[in-house]
């Protein structure tokens, strides 16, 4: 298999040997299908029937109840399926489903998700907080916030707002309880041959100004004693540990531990102890998540 010059430069500085073995072992194999059971419009025994109804199998995940994971090129026949078209699942990688679980929105929440488009961890904590938080969805793409609120609708998610607009310029006057900062990023962890991905320095450099001026948005915005999740499908450190340390250094925030539920996710070496970072697998794209209290 054959990777872009500058990703594979950076991937082989940063990790040992052994790691960039994993990683590029991650990037060659064919990846299995996840969904996710949305609980405010259906329960797993309907999801069953009409999945063994269409041939498909499937494994639990130990560490999310409401995820499944189906054979390779099970994608088209899930997506034929009544309760995909009505709603009732939703297509998400199993790393993508980590920060919501992370965030955990409860009940009378303000929460805003500062990249939301196309909906998949919107919806997702619109689904663990049984839509009892509220959620403030920001994309400033017009088709792609579109498409956000086509997404929200069909799931159910009653409580969400999506607001078009770039999260950098979001008024210092509103005040969140939790923040959600899944930020655009240069897509390494989900590379796969035939990847359209540009990686270069300058598209790099041009990507983690943007991830270090939406995190430093995202603080301002967040209460005092609260808490937020950082995170990218990419596993350079620049765009991951580097961008976060600084608010680390600084004080302004502290790391809360990834869970010990989560210990079976395949994990790469992370700069930040308590921070995830995901090695790619058959199941698992390559991704990071830090949750963080501000200070």
């Amino acid at each position: 298999m054959v990777y872009p010059e500058f990703l594979r430069e950076q991937i082989e500085r940063q990790y040992s040997a052994e790691e960039t073995e994993r990683i590029y072992r991650g990037f060659s194999v064919q990846r299995n299908t996840s969904l996710r059971i949305n609980p405010l419009k259906t329960e797993w025994a309907q999801v069953e029937r009409e999945l063994t109804g269409k041939g498909l199998a499937w494994d639990t995940v130990s560490w999310y109840a409401d995820a499944r994971v189906l054979p390779p090129q099970s994608e088209a026949a899930v997506r034929e399926t009544e309760i995909y078209q009505g709603g009732g699942i939703y297509l998400q990688n199993l790393s993508s489903m980590i920060p919501p679980l992370l965030l955990s929105p409860g009940e009378g929440e303000n929460i805003l998700d500062m990249a939301a488009a196309p909906g998949g961890k919107t919806t997702q904590m619109a689904a663990l907080s049984r839509n009892r938080a509220m959620i403030t969805a920001c994309e400033r793409n017009a088709p792609r916030a579109e498409r956000l609120r086509h997404n929200l609708a069909l799931q159910g998610a009653g409580r969400c707002v999506v607001m078009q607009q770039d999260a950098r310029q979001i008024s210092d006057l509103f005040v969140f309880d939790k923040v959600l900062l899944d930020a655009p990023c240069s897509g390494s962890g989900t590379y796969t041959q035939g990847s359209r991905g540009t990686f270069s320095k300058k598209n790099l450099e041009t990507t983690t100004r943007l991830q270090r001026e939406l995190l430093d948005k995202a603080l301002k915005l967040l209460r005092p004693g609260h808490e937020m999740v950082y995170s990218t499908c990419s596993i350079l450190r620049q765009e991951n540990e580097e961008i976060v340390a600084p608010f680390l250094n600084r004080g302004v925030v502290q790391v809360i531990p990834v869970d010990a539920a989560l210990e079976e996710i395949p994990r790469l070496s992370c700069g930040i102890p308590g921070a995830l970072c995901v090695c790619p697998d058959e199941r698992y794209e390559g991704f990071f998540a830090v949750h963080l209290k501000k200070n």
